[in-house]
């Protein structure tokens, strides 16, 4: 059902990082949200008001903000196609990631409003009304919810969408929802307990927990999120494996929204070979790492020593102190200064993040250390820094 949706609806489904494909899928999963959620809330409002059951009406309006979360998806999506202009050069697509976060918001206020409703309803429970066809139509629900919730999940999938993402998370939150509205009413039905107020609780809970979860998936981004490490790897390996280019550091990713993602890396060239060689070399590097990854790439080039066997040595040496002291440190930007005494030893230290800012002038020291047991010339000069990839 899903893939002829996407080949009626979607001209070009394949081409996933042309906006204009983005929109559309957008589009196709904001109007199926809206119609399937309006059917799901007019009968299950029917069925409340026919059994005087709170979990079920709960469950309703629940789908209702479900369908006001649609529009919002197409809405968004459609902003977030737009084209880049003279007061946006970098395009809308963060308007996807707004869009998403509404929708958290939306259903975080859905699920507040259903907790109070419901401990109202344990404190002054009501009588209910037992009906087999309800819970026949509420299973019925259940697989309309199920196969929403993997239809967005493979759209978001495939175009990367946190909109999608987050719609499909709300509604595989509503099929254990409505799975336990039916509980309740079987349990009503069969030994005559009214639990419809707790478990209207714990359907509100259920709402709420996903819509705090969809903030914070959403906020990510829009926050500044870390470099995925594969694409970290991918993007440094990429680069490095053009000849002139000795290696590469300070990868760092700004997002735009999906698939609009601007990026900069520093690029160590040998500093014996002729720049405009190596300037033509990293143009290069560039055009065709955007064919590549769909990233506007900005390298900066580095000059390194390759050849002096003083300089190689020292850094040879500098590599097994940091290995010896912790394995996940790294280092670039080295430099070394000839003195008459002494040798100055110029570098940035990478290191992750659970180290606090209070252990760096520590391990200062005793990098400087253990250099100087292994050449008493050195002093190191060592600027500490964090890496942007995700550990």
């Amino acid at each position: 059902m899903t893939n002829m949706l996407v080949r009626l609806f979607v001209p070009n489904y394949q081409d996933t990082e042309d906006p204009k494909v983005r929109t559309r899928y957008g589009m196709l999963s904001g109007v199926v949200g809206i119609i399937c959620n309006l059917i799901l809330f007019l009968s299950k409002m029917l069925i409340g008001l026919l059994t005087n059951s709170i979990s079920v009406m709960a469950d309703a309006f629940n789908n209702l903000s479900d369908a006001a979360s649609s529009i919002i998806g197409f809405v968004g999506a459609k902003m977030a196609g737009k084209p880049a202009d003279e007061d946006h050069p970098f395009g809308h697509g963060r308007i996807e990631y707004i869009s998403a976060f509404i929708v958290a918001f939306l259903v975080i206020q859905v699920g507040f409003s259903l907790f109070k409703t419901s401990v109202g309803k344990i404190i002054h429970p009501e009588e209910m009304v037992f009906q087999p066809v309800s819970v026949v139509i509420l299973l019925l629900s259940v697989a309309v919810k199920l196969w929403m919730g993997l239809f967005n999940k493979k759209l978001g999938k495939q175009i990367n969408s946190s909109v999608m993402l987050a719609t499909s998370a709300d509604s595989l939150g509503d099929v254990l929802a409505t799975s336990a509205t039916i509980v309740s009413i079987l349990v009503y039905g069969i030994l005559g307990w009214n639990i419809d107020g707790i478990v209207g609780l714990c359907v509100s809970a259920v709402v709420l927990l996903a819509g705090v979860n969809i903030a914070k998936d959403t906020l990510e981004p829009l926050i500044g999120a870390p470099i995925d490490h594969q694409l970290y790897t991918e993007i440094s390996n990429y680069v490095e494996s053009f000849d002139g280019i000795v290696g590469t550091h300070d990868l760092i990713i700004h997002n735009y929204g999906p698939s609009r993602s601007m990026a900069s890396i520093h690029a160590e060239v040998p500093n014996d070979v002729d720049i405009q060689i190596s300037h033509e070399i990293v143009d290069r590097i560039e055009q065709e790492a955007y064919k590549r990854f769909h990233i506007s790439l900005v390298i900066h080039m580095d000059p390194v020593e390759t050849k002096n066997e003083q300089y190689l040595k020292l850094r040879q040496m500098l590599n097994e102190v940091l290995d010896e002291v912790d394995s996940r440190l790294q280092f670039h930007d080295f430099r070394m200064v000839n003195g008459k005494e002494r040798i100055n030893l110029i570098f940035d230290l990478v290191v992750p993040r659970d180290y606090k800012y209070s252990q760096y002038d520590q391990l200062r020291d005793r990098i400087t250390r253990m250099v100087q047991e292994r050449d008493k010339r050195c002093k190191c000069v060592i600027n500490v820094e964090n890496s942007y990839c995700a550990e």
